[in-house]
């Protein structure tokens, strides 16, 4: 028998978009309903096993729910997380989906109901009125759709699009002028079936066998470019475990992905999961029996622990919103993207910066480049999503708050990304919740309005704009945000906000040594650890320190505190002393 259930908010998908929204509006005291299809929250960052996020790495862009959550990773992992070189912050992805369980614990308007999936979207013919999932009805008056793969826009019939945009769709240099061998073989990005190898040391893992059609070919080459060191210390996690997922002759699989969107979606995830399954044995084969898959890392009934609960898909079907994110608003004028502007107003509600990134296993595709050095490493220039991208030109009663936004193919390569994601989330959580408050549909609700909110959010507060010298700690931080809201003229383009010249107190590692200068932002510090003599890269993600490494002479005897990475070879500087 089917329950029925009423609430002021429905979130489907209890991913790392749909988390996020539903633990922001039920911190604004609404009454919430989160319905996701697996037992842990989190998605991409925990059952997913990303655990190494890429982007909004800065100390500006740490911001908002996003940047509670590494302070919360940083107080509950005693290892720090500061152990892979693809990623500053790799965790395990229990004790993310742990972190995300306990915040919502935290909640009393929250109501998470597991192991469901919508069935379909109930709705008249311009508003969505809620979800039937198998054991429930659930009407709401704002839903949001945060399924991995935008399932509530086709079972609602709420316009979307899939796949490629073309050249002169949207003006983007990246975008191809017609179908060719790329497009037809992979109509979107192919998602990854992550899992954690482990170092078993003295003691044997238990041994892989490969399953009918296993083929090692597919694998050939795989850390050709790297070496096998380098290749487990991409995603190295605490206690001896390596997130693996690869992108050269690794896990990536997108053979047929439009079976994504039929009944024949199952089929294609037996595959994905086979083929990675495949490149666990190859990795056994290769590097020993010293190195199996991880026990008890995720929680699994039907397949190996030490699988994700489901892939890590990049891509899904996307909303045609109200406004399109598209490659020319990710490019940077200067070193930032240009604000998105309505009617003379920025309607910015989350900042992004990672650098385009596609995956289309056996084929290189080249994009506008969208990175820069700063703080002594690569790091993408950042770009803002406005609110429009979360709602529909018409249907109403809905919102979008996964990786199934407004956006092209193209920029979906930079808005995907895990960091952006959750703010995203946040955003649309509580877009969701000041409709119910005003009631009105999100529509109606004015960017102005969610922005501020945002902005002084007692818990999480989430920049709007984007200034690298702008940490959420500067104690004028909030007043520069409003400035610009205010006065988008003002906004610079290059020369940005003065850093202000207080330091926090850093209780890292200190260490002594020399520093060189190898070129612009190309720092090197050699130094002593134990008995050994290193020399590392120094980077950091503090503006201060920025500025500091800016003006350090060459040759000179320096004493600072960070942390040092050996996967990377780096030290992120928290503190020079001068």
């Amino acid at each position: 028998m089917i329950e029925q259930l009423t609430t002021e908010i429905l979130v489907v998908g209890a991913g790392t978009g749909g988390t996020s929204a539903a633990i922001q509006a039920a911190r604004r005291g609404r009454r919430v309903v989160l319905v996701g299809e697996f037992p842990w929250l989190g998605g991409m960052l925990t059952s997913a096993g990303v655990a190494a996020p890429d982007g909004n790495e800065l100390a500006a862009w740490q911001t908002g729910l996003w940047g509670q959550l590494l302070r919360t990773l940083k107080q509950r992992q005693p290892e720090g997380l500061d152990h892979a070189w693809v990623s500053l912050f790799t965790f395990d992805p229990a004790l993310g989906a742990q972190i995300f369980a306990d915040w919502a614990r935290e909640l009393p308007t929250l109501t998470w109901i597991k192991n469901q999936a919508p069935l379909a979207v109930l709705k008249t013919e311009d508003r969505v009125l809620g979800v039937r999932f198998p054991d429930y009805e659930i009407r709401a008056q704002i839903t949001l759709d945060g399924t991995e793969l935008g399932d509530l826009l086709a079972l609602g019939e709420i316009p979307h699009r899939w796949g490629w945009d073309w050249g002169a769709d949207y003006d983007e240099p990246s975008a191809p002028k017609e179908p060719n061998l790329i497009t037809e073989t992979y109509p979107v990005q192919s998602p990854t079936w992550v899992f954690l190898l482990e170092d078993y040391g003295a003691e044997l893992a238990p041994k892989l066998d490969p399953r009918p059609g296993y083929n090692p070919a597919l694998f050939a080459g795989a850390w050709e470019k790297y070496g096998p060191e380098k290749f487990r210390n991409y995603g190295r996690l605490p206690q001896n475990r390596y997130m693996i997922n690869w992108p050269l002759a690794g896990n990536d699989y997108g053979k047929d992905l439009n079976r994504l969107l039929t009944p024949e979606r199952a089929t294609f995830l037996r595959e994905a999961y086979d083929h990675s399954y495949h490149f666990a044995c190859f990795l056994q084969e290769n590097f020993g029996r010293r190195w199996g898959l991880a026990s008890s890392a995720f929680p699994h009934s039907d397949r190996h622990p030490a699988f994700a609960l489901h892939p890590y898909f990049r891509e899904s079907r996307r909303l045609l919103g109200q406004v399109t994110v598209t490659e020319p608003d990710l490019l940077p004028q200067g070193e930032t993207a240009p604000l998105p502007l309505q009617d003379q107003k920025i309607t910015s509600i989350a900042i992004g910066n990672y650098a385009n990134d596609h995956h289309y296993p056996g084929f290189e595709f080249p994009l506008a480049p969208k990175s820069r050095r700063w703080g002594g490493r690569w790091t993408g220039t950042p770009f803002t999503v406005p609110y429009g991208a979360l709602v529909p030109k018409e249907t109403l009663g809905f919102l979008v708050c996964e990786k199934n936004i407004s956006v092209s193919h193209i920029a979906n390569g930079s808005t995907r990304l895990q960091p952006l994601v959750m703010n995203l989330g946040q955003a649309a959580g509580l877009a969701a919740a000041l409709c119910v408050e005003r009631r009105c549909d999100p529509q109606a609700l004015p960017a102005e309005v969610l922005q501020e909110q945002l902005l002084t959010d007692p818990q999480a507060p989430a920049a709007v704009i984007p200034f690298y010298d702008l940490p959420p700690d500067h104690p004028d931080w909030l007043n520069q945000q409003r400035r610009v809201l205010n006065a988008p003229e003002t906004y610079p383009s290059s020369a940005l906000c003065e850093v202000n010249s207080h330091f926090l107190p850093s209780s890292a590692p200190s260490y002594s040594g020399t520093f060189f200068c190898k070129g612009e932002q190309d720092y090197r510090f050699s130094f002593q650890l134990g008995n050994r003599n290193l020399s590392a890269c120094l980077i950091t993600e503090r503006p201060e320190v920025d500025l500091q490494l800016k003006a350090l002479r060459s040759g000179r005897r320096l004493a600072l505190q960070g942390r040092y990475n050996g996967a990377g070879a780096w030290l992120a500087v928290e503190a020079i002393k001068t």
